[in-house]
Parts: structure tokens; C-alpha cells; sequence
């Protein structure tokens, strides 16, 4: 079936308004941020636990957030192979990897979405070793109030919620420095 030309009109300026409120929830509404970070997104706030999950990884296996605590500090990304930011916070995330891991810091990557194939393709040819698991219904990225991606989560070996950025900056020095702290207790 054709759709008439007036239903992709109306189809594109669907998509340009909802493309504005993204922006500017993101941008504008988030405004209680410092150097890109967030204090509170959802229900989800600094110096509180952080919700407790559990998701497949690309294996299959389950991994649950709880099982860090008290071992590893955890950062958390949400994103998905189609986010242009996505892909370019991730050589970034993987310097932190390569940094931060035989420190106590676990990436978790958290894709938004899709399944594990494409999500395995995109991870293994860009070579990226930080543990990947699947949200394919959204839930989780829900549970943590996730509007916009990519969206990083701290939690330190307790699970309090520490640092939280929405978008991509290019700028991880705050993170970085709060990586150097935490790594060290």
C-alpha cells in the first residue's frame, strides 16, 4: 500500500518535533548539570542506590548489577549501534577499559534495543572488549529514567549512584578524575 503524500509530510514533522523534545529535554530541561553531568535522571539520583538489574549478555548470560557490589566499581553506558554520539563515545570508553580495568572499574554497555547479533557484529569489529548486555524491551533504561543516548552511569563498589551524564561531550575529564578518587578507596 501507498501511503498518500500528505501522510509523509505529516509523518516528517512528527519526527521533527519529537527529534526537538529529545533536544531539548536533553539540553535544556536536564539543566541541573555541571560539565555534562546530571544529578538526577528519573528516579535515579547521586548518593542513592542504584536499581538493581539483570540482563543477558551476548552470550546469553545473565549478568546482574548486585553481583559487582562490594568488588568492582561499575560504568554503566546505554546506548545503541544507530546513535551517532553512541559510536563516538565508545573509543573513549574503551581507553577507560583499558585504564581503569585491572583497577576495579567494569564498563557495562548497555544497548538499548536491538538484538544480539547486529549488537555482536558492531562490537567485534570495532574490537571492543567492555562487557556488552542486552535491554531489548527498554526496561532497564526505563528503570533508570535513560530519555537520550548514549547516558553513562557511575556506581561505586556499594552501588550508590556517583556520576551521571546524558549525551556525548567529548570532555571526560570529570569522569576521568572521579575514575582516579574512587579507583583508589
Amino acid at each position: 500500500m501507498k501511503l498518500p503524500k500528505i501522510a509523509w509530510v505529516s509523518l516528517g514533522v512528527l519526527f521533527a518535533l519529537a527529534s526537538m523534545a529529545i533536544h531539548y529535554e536533553v539540553k535544556i530541561g536536564m539543566r541541573q548539570h555541571h560539565g555534562g553531568s546530571v544529578t538526577v535522571m528519573g528516579n535515579v539520583k547521586v548518593g542513592k542506590p542504584a536499581p538493581d538489574f539483570s540482563l543477558p549478555d551476548l552470550s546469553g548470560k545473565p549478568v546482574t548489577l548486585s553481583s559487582y557490589r562490594g568488588q568492582k566499581l561499575v560504568l554503566m553506558d546505554f546506548w545503541a549501534t544507530w546513535c551517532g554520539p553512541c559510536r563516538m563515545a565508545m573509543p573513549g570508553l574503551q581507553e577507560l577499559q583499558d585504564k581503569f580495568k585491572d583497577r576495579g572499574l567494569e564498563i557495562l554497555s548497555i544497548n538499548q534495543g536491538e538484538t544480539a547479533e547486529p549488537v555482536r557484529n558492531f562490537i567485534q569489529r570495532k574490537k571492543y572488549t567492555f562487557h556488552v548486555v542486552l535491554d531489548q524491551d527498554g526496561d532497564v533504561g526505563g528503570k533508570y529514567g535513560v530519555r537520550g543516548i548514549p547516558t553513562l552511569v557511575l556506581v561505586n563498589k556499594e552501588g550508590v549512584v556517583q556520576w551521571l551524564q546524558v549525551g556525548y561531550s567529548g570532555d571526560d575529564d570529570e569522569l576521568r578524575q572521579l575514575l582516579e578518587r574512587l579507583t583508589k578507596e
